[in-house]
């Protein structure tokens, strides 16, 4: 799952981000209220962890931009210890949850992933699809009885796929998925390729239907039937 981590505390905003790294979330990180608006422009997130003190502007004017734009990120306030208000307000605009500074990496992260399961998976632990069987806590994946082992790559590409299954998703929004703001990286998005590539043949070991289809010219989609 992708986050973008807008916060102006330098150490808080390092902390952030190597604990959630660690949880196995691609983060991205903005600073101030300019560059938190051009990320939000610009890319797509599951999930943004948002300030409202921020230098250049207000966090929850940032929110009112994210939901004027229509994106369906997830939205956890991060708020000042006593300011009820903003707490209210921000929820009032559309943010899912907030969290109280000072807080716990631990609470944190439980808060991210209860939010990122009932806004995807609507609440559940684990996916089920035909015989699949993948727990988001865990980060396993079964198909009958039998595990599938995947990189981590693997895996957030198994999942991208199911949650957007039977649209069409390009190569350029897979890598900006797996990468981020560095997925250029991948030339042509030929390493795009290559773990899709490697995915389905993981897959096909232990299953019966290749689910993820090859749309030539604009990119794969995972079909249910």
């Amino acid at each position: 799952m992708k986050l973008l981590l807008v916060e102006d505390e330098p150490f808080l905003l390092d902390e952030m981000e190597t604990y959630l790294t660690e949880q196995g979330y691609r983060c991205e990180k903005a600073t101030t209220f300019e560059e938190g608006q051009e990320k939000l422009h610009l890319y797509e997130y599951d999930l943004v962890v948002l300030d409202i003190t921020l230098p250049g502007g207000n966090g929850l004017h940032l929110l009112q931009i994210l939901k004027s734009e229509h994106k369906n990120s997830g939205v956890l306030i991060v708020s000042a210890k006593n300011s009820l208000r903003d707490k209210v307000d921000g929820l009032q605009m559309g943010a899912d949850d907030y969290i109280t500074k000072p807080f716990h990496m631990e609470e944190l992260n439980a808060r991210i992933f209860a939010l990122l399961r009932r806004r995807s998976f609507e609440g559940e632990n684990e996916i089920r699809f035909d015989q699949l069987v993948i727990n988001l806590t865990a980060k396993t994946v079964v198909y009958g009885n039998e595990p599938i082992l995947l990189t981590k790559k693997e895996y957030e590409l198994l999942l991208y796929f199911i949650v957007n299954k039977n649209r069409v998703v390009s190569r350029q929004s897979i890598a900006e998925h797996l990468w981020g703001d560095h997925y250029d990286m991948a030339d042509n998005y030929d390493t795009v390729y290559v773990h899709t590539k490697n995915l389905r043949k993981k897959l096909a070991y232990h299953m019966n239907v290749d689910y993820i289809k090859t749309i030539h010219g604009m990119g794969y989609k995972w079909a249910s039937a």
